[in-house]
C-alpha cells in the first residue's frame, strides 16, 4: 500500500476517540480564525509531496482551496453572517473535533519522519525510507495503462527516478529539468534502475536548513492534509492554555510538566528513540496517559457525587408476615406483591438471581436514585430479576417503566412479564412505535392514569406524550444500544409532584448481556454500582461450536435436514438483506429461497428488521409455538428470544460480525435439554481479527471470558463504543497495559476532588469539554 494512503487509513481508525463538544460561538469564531491563518501560511512550509502547495498530489487541490481562505483579519471584522463559507479543511478539523487550541495541542502524532538528514543515494540501501538531495536532469510524461510523471533526478553519487502516478502542473513545474530538490520516500530497485514512487518532495536552494526536530504525521482525513494539520497544530500548541493544574504531588514522580511533554512529542529531537515514542514509553506519553486517566476518573467521581444529591422516591417491600402460609393463592391484600410473585414462580432462584435481587433492594430503598447496572451472560435470567425489582416498586404504590431496543426483545419482556404478573393482579402496558389509533390511545391512558403499573415497550416509551403518573423505577434493557439523549429522557418521566420538594427522579437500572471486564468496568464505570448474575440456570445444555468454511455449505445443509428430521428448530442467521454490491455476501432473501428448495416438507420462516410489526410477530409466534421448523432471520433475535426447541443454529459470514455479537447470537440455543450445536460459517481468507474472533467461540462458551477476549482485540474504545455508552473514551492510555497510572489517578481523584475543586473542574473541562455532560445518563 502506498505510505499516503496507509497513512490515511490509519489516521481513520485512529480519529475514533472523543470527539469534543463546541464550546461557544466565540470559540469557533476564534477556531475559524486559526484554520484561515493556517491556511494562508500552509504554502510556504508544508511538506513536500505537492511541490509548493503541499502534502501528496491527492491533496494538491484541497490545499490550494485551503490557501485561498480570508485572512484572520476579514473574517474578524465581518458580521458573522457574511464570514465566507468555511475551507474544506476548515470543516474537516471540525468533524475530528479539533474545535479548541486544546484539542489541537492534544492531536498527537501517529508516528514521525526523519527529514533532519541527507542520506547519499550510494550508501542508501532498498526498502529504506530517506531523504536525497539532488539536481532534476529529466522530466517527462508517459502514456502506459494510465498517464504517469517520471522525474530522474542525481544527487552526485547516482541517478534516482521519482515515479507519480498522480500529479498536477504544479508538480512538472516544481519539478522542471535543473531544478534542485529534496525528496523523502521508501527506496525501491525497479526496471529502470532505483526509484522512489510518490515521494514527498521541496524544491531547495543552498540555503535551505535541515528539519531540526522529526516531523509528525498526524491522524487525519480527506480535505486535512498533512501541512495544513502541522501549521495549525503548531499555531494553537502556542496559544492553548498549558499551564499547570494539578498541585504538587498528584503527577507521578518522574513525568515532565504537560506543556513540555506536548511540545516534546509535537517536535521530538532527531537523536530520541523512535521506539520509545512509538509505543508510547517515553515518560512525555506517560504524562499524557496520566493526565487523560485522572481526568477520566474526577468526571466519574463528580457525576456520582452530583447523582448522590439528588433525591427519588424510596421504594421499600412491605415486611412478610409470619402469619401468612406460602401459597400464591392467598388474598392479595395479606402478603405483598414481591413476596406473592416469589411463591408463583414456577422455578427457584439460583443463589446469583437472590444476591443480585436484594442488592436492588437495598438500592430502591434509599432515597438516592439508584444508577445500578445488572449484568449477566446469556440465559442468566435477568428478566426475573427485573420483575422481582418491578415488584418492589409496584409495591410501594410506584409504577416501572421497561425500556428494550426492539420490538422482538420487548415482545419477549412483555410475554413473561404478563405470564407472572396479571394472574396478581398487576396492569402491564404494551407501548411501540407500530402501535396506532384506539389500541395506542387506551394504553396511553392507562399509563397516565395509573392503571397500567408497569409499561414495557421500545423508545416509545419516552415520546412526548406519553405521560406517566407516578414513575418510581425505570429499567433499560440492553443499555448500550440506547443513546444517551433517549436514556436521559426516561429517567426524566418522573417530573416534580404537587407539593414535593426536592424534585424526584425515577430510580435507574440498567441490564446487559455483554458482560463487561473487571478492568473495563473499574474505569468506564466507576460511577455506577454493577450486578453481575455469574450462574446460569440448572438445566440448560453445554453448546458445541463448530467452524466451517463456506465451501462445505452443503454438508452443513445435510445438518439442518437432519436437525429438522430428528424434531428440532433450526435458526440460520445472515448479516444482509439485500445483495451488496460491496460485499460478497449471501442475503437473508437468497438463503430462505435456498433452504425452502432444500427442505420441501418443512416450513422455513424468514425474518428481518424491514418486516412489519405484525408481519414479524407472526414469524415469531410461529417459530415459538412450534409450527415452523426453520427459521432464517438477520440479527435482529440477538437478544432475548427464547424458544426452547432450537438446538441448532449457523451463522453465516461469522468473519463478519463482532465477538459479543456472536457470543449473544449463540445464546439462543440451548435453552432446552437438547444438545445444542452453534455452527460458524466463514469465507476464507481470514484476517488476524476475524481468526482470534472465530477462535474464541470455539474456545469458550463464558461470556466474561468472550468480554475478556473481545476487549484485547478490540480495545476499550471500540468495545464501549461512543456513540451506544456515551463514556468519553480513551485516547493515549491502555487499559491493559497502563494498570499502573490508572491505579494512581484513582487514587488521586477524591483528594483532588475534595481539596482542590477548581483544579479539578479545569483538568476535567481541559481534557473533555462538553462531553461531561453525558456522564449524566
Amino acid at each position: 500500500m502506498p505510505e499516503s494512503r496507509h497513512d490515511a487509513v490509519t489516521a481513520a481508525r485512529a480519529a475514533t476517540g472523543p470527539v469534543a463538544a463546541r464550546s461557544a460561538e466565540a470559540t469557533a469564531t476564534a477556531t475559524a480564525t486559526t484554520v484561515a491563518a493556517a491556511a494562508a501560511t500552509a504554502t510556504a512550509t508544508a511538506s513536500p509531496e505537492a511541490g509548493p502547495a503541499g502534502t501528496s498530489a491527492a491533496a494538491t487541490a484541497s490545499e490550494h482551496r485551503a490557501v485561498r481562505a480570508k485572512s484572520p483579519k476579514q473574517i474578524a471584522t465581518k458580521p458573522a453572517s457574511q464570514t465566507a463559507p468555511k475551507s474544506g479543511p476548515a470543516r474537516a478539523l471540525e468533524k475530528l473535533g479539533l474545535v479548541r487550541d486544546i484539542d489541537l495541542a492534544l492531536h498527537l502524532p501517529l508516528r514521525y519522519e526523519d527529514e533532519t538528514r541527507i542520506s547519499r543515494l550510494a550508501d542508501a540501501r532498498d526498502g529504506q525510507t530517506v531523504q536525497i538531495e539532488g539536481v532534476v536532469t529529466g522530466s517527462r510524461i508517459e502514456q502506459r495503462a494510465r498517464r504517469q510523471l517520471l522525474v530522474h533526478i542525481d544527487d552526485g553519487s547516482g541517478e534516482l527516478l521519482l515515479r507519480f502516478l498522480h500529479f498536477y502542473p504544479s508538480h512538472q513545474k516544481a519539478l522542471a529539468v535543473g531544478a534542485c530538490v529534496r525528496v523523502r520516500g521508501e527506496l525501491r530497485g525497479g526496471f529502470l534502475g532505483r526509484e522512489m514512487v510518490h515521494p514527498s518532495f521541496k524544491p531547495v536552494t543552498g540555503e535551505t536548513p535541515l528539519a531540526t526536530a522529526l516531523t509528525p504525521v498526524y491522524p487525519t482525513s480527506a480535505q486535512l492534509p498533512q501541512a495544513y494539520l502541522r501549521k495549525a497544530v503548531a499555531s494553537a500548541l502556542q496559544r492553548a492554555p498549558l499551564a499547570e493544574l494539578l498541585p504538587s504531588g498528584c503527577v507521578p514522580r518522574g513525568l515532565p510538566p504537560l506543556k513540555e511533554a506536548l511540545e516534546f512529542l509535537h517536535q521530538p529531537a532527531p537523536e530520541v528513540p523512535l521506539g520509545a515514542l512509538e509505543d508510547r514509553s517515553h515518560p512525555a506519553w506517560q504524562r499524557l496517559k496520566f493526565d487523560e486517566l485522572l481526568a477520566q476518573q474526577l468526571s466519574r467521581l463528580q457525576a456520582q457525587r452530583e447523582r448522590a444529591a439528588l433525591r427519588a422516591p424510596a421504594l421499600r417491600t412491605p415486611a412478610p408476615r409470619a402469619a401468612v402460609p406460602a401459597d400464591p393463592a392467598s388474598p392479595d391484600g395479606a402478603r405483598g406483591l414481591h413476596e406473592r410473585l416469589l411463591a408463583a414462580l414456577p422455578f427457584q432462584l439460583t443463589a446469583a438471581q437472590r444476591r443480585v435481587a436484594e442488592e436492588i433492594a437495598h438500592d430502591l430503598a434509599r432515597p438516592q436514585p439508584t444508577h445500578r447496572l445488572l449484568q449477566g451472560d446469556v440465559g442468566s435470567g435477568k428478566t426475573v430479576v427485573a420483575a422481582l425489582a418491578a415488584t418492589i416498586a409496584i409495591d410501594a404504590g410506584w409504577q416501572c417503566a421497561l425500556m428494550a431496543p426492539t420490538e422482538i426483545l420487548a415482545d419477549q419482556h412483555f410475554r413473561k412479564l404478563v405470564g407472572w404478573l396479571e394472574p396478581l393482579g398487576v396492569g402491564v402496558a404494551w407501548l411501540t412505535g407500530g402501535q396506532k389509533g384506539k389500541a395506542r390511545a387506551q394504553m396511553m391512558a392507562s399509563v397516565a392514569d395509573g392503571s397500567a403499573r408497569l409499561v414495557v415497550g421500545t423508545h416509545a416509551v419516552i415520546q412526548d406524550r406519553v405521560v406517566f403518573q407516578r414513575l418510581g423505577l425505570a429499567i433499560i434493557d440492553e443499555q448500550h444500544r440506547f443513546g444517551v439523549a433517549q436514556r436521559l429522557a426516561l429517567r426524566q418521566k418522573l417530573v416534580e409532584q404537587a407539593g414535593a420538594s426536592p424534585a424526584l427522579e425515577p430510580h435507574l437500572l440498567m441490564m446487559s448481556a455483554t458482560p463487561i471486564p473487571r478492568t473495563l468496568s473499574m474505569t468506564y464505570f466507576a460511577d455506577l454500582d454493577v450486578s453481575t448474575l455469574d450462574e446460569l440456570p440448572p438445566g440448560r445444555t453445554p453448546i458445541v461450536t463448530k467452524l466451517f468454511a463456506d465451501t462445505r455449505r452443503d454438508d452443513v445443509i445435510a445438518r439442518v435436514r437432519e436437525a429438522v428430521a430428528s424434531g428440532r428448530q433450526v435458526y440460520w442467521v445472515c448479516p444482509l438483506i439485500e445483495e451488496s454490491e460491496t460485499l460478497d455476501l449471501k442475503n437473508a432473501t437468497a438463503t430462505h429461497a435456498q433452504l425452502a428448495a432444500a427442505l420441501p416438507e418443512s416450513a422455513v420462516g424468514l425474518l428481518h428488521g424491514r418486516m412489519g410489526a405484525a408481519e414479524k410477530a407472526a414469524v415469531m409466534e410461529g417459530f415459538t409455538g412450534g409450527h415452523m421448523a426453520v427459521l432464517v432471520s438477520t440479527t435482529v433475535i440477538e437478544v432475548g428470544v427464547d424458544v426452547p426447541g432450537a438446538s441448532l443454529m449457523v451463522i453465516e459470514h461469522a468473519e463478519r460480525f463482532g465477538l459479543s455479537q456472536l457470543h449473544q447470537l449463540r445464546g439462543r440455543v440451548g435453552r432446552g435439554s437438547a444438545a445444542s450445536v452453534c455452527v460458524l460459517l466463514y469465507t476464507p481468507p481470514l484476517s488476524d481479527t476475524g481468526r482470534a474472533r472465530l477462535k474464541a467461540m470455539s474456545e469458550t462458551n463464558d461470556g466474561f471470558e468472550i468480554a475478556r477476549r473481545d476487549l484485547d482485540i478490540r480495545g476499550p474504545g471500540e468495545f464501549m463504543g461512543a456513540r451506544q455508552s456515551g463514556a468519553a473514551l480513551l485516547r493515549f492510555a491502555d487499559l491493559n497495559e497502563d494498570d499502573v497510572l490508572l491505579a494512581h489517578a484513582r487514587a488521586m481523584a477524591p483528594g483532588l476532588l475534595a481539596n482542590h475543586p477548581g483544579a479539578a473542574r479545569a483538568h476535567v473541562e481541559r481534557w473533555l469539554g462538553g462531553k461531561a455532560d453525558y456522564l449524566k445518563a
